[in-house]
C-alpha cells in the first residue's frame, strides 16, 4: 500500500500533494467545528476554507517548494537556513494574509481586511514558533516530491488554529489554549456569540 502510494505520488505529484493539501487544510477547519460546535458544522465555512487551500495554498506551496530546492540544493546546514529564512519572511506573511483576505471575500464580508488588520501579526509571531521547525524537518528529511504532503500534515494543525483564531481567538497561542482548557459551557457560549456577531457582520441580500 505505502509502495503503491509513493509512486502515484511520483508519477502524479502535482494532483497528489495540491489534493492533499488541500483536504488536509479544510480538515483542520472541520476539527475546530467539531470540537467548538460539535455536531452543527457549519460546511459552507469548511467550504470557503477548502476553496482558499485548494486553489492558493496547495499550489502555491507545491511550486514554492520546487523553487527553493532550484535556488537552494541539498541539505547543507547553510541550504538548509536559507530555505528556511526565505520560507518565513516571505511565504508564510504570504500565505497567512491570503488565508484572512481570502476567507472574507468568499464570506462576502465589507471589509475584507479586518480580520488581518486585527490578528495578522499575532498569527505571524505564532507561526515562528512552530513553522521553522516543521520546515527543518521538511528540507532536511523529505524528497521534494512529498514536501507538500508534508507541509499539509502540518497545515492540518496549522489550520486549526488559523480557523480557531479567525472565528474566536486573537491570532495568539495563548488565547488557543484558553479556550481549549476553558470550561465546555462557557466555550460553547463564547464561540455562539462570536457567530452571531460574524453573521449580523455578514450583507444583508
Amino acid at each position: 500500500m505505502g509502495e503503491a502510494f509513493l509512486r502515484h505520488v511520483r508519477r502524479f505529484p502535482w494532483i497528489t500533494n495540491v489534493s492533499l493539501y488541500g483536504c488536509l487544510f479544510a480538515g483542520g477547519d472541520f476539527v475546530h467545528q467539531w470540537f467548538s460546535r460539535g455536531q452543527d458544522v457549519d460546511w459552507k465555512q469548511t467550504r470557503n476554507v477548502a476553496v482558499v487551500a485548494f486553489t492558493f495554498h496547495g499550489n502555491f506551496n507545491f511550486f514554492w517548494m520546487r523553487f527553493l530546492e532550484r535556488r537552494f540544493p541539498g541539505t547543507s546546514a547553510g541550504m538548509l537556513l536559507r530555505k528556511v529564512l526565505l520560507d518565513q519572511t516571505a511565504a508564510a506573511p504570504l500565505a497567512t494574509s491570503v488565508f484572512y483576505t481570502g476567507v472574507s471575500f468568499l464570506e462576502g464580508k465589507d471589509d475584507i481586511m479586518e480580520d488581518w488588520r486585527e490578528k495578522f501579526l499575532n498569527t505571524y509571531k505564532t507561526g515562528l514558533t512552530f513553522w521553522p521547525f516543521m520546515q527543518l524537518l521538511n528540507f532536511a528529511l523529505v524528497p521534494l516530491y512529498m514536501r507538500t504532503t508534508f507541509t499539509g500534515c502540518c497545515a492540518f494543525v496549522w489550520a486549526t488554529f488559523l480557523c480557531f483564531s479567525r472565528q474566536t481567538g486573537d491570532g495568539t497561542a495563548a488565547a488557543a489554549l484558553a479556550w481549549i482548557f476553558q470550561p465546555e459551557e462557557d466555550k460553547a457560549q463564547l464561540d455562539k456569540g462570536k457567530a452571531e456577531a460574524a453573521a449580523a457582520s455578514e450583507p444583508k441580500p
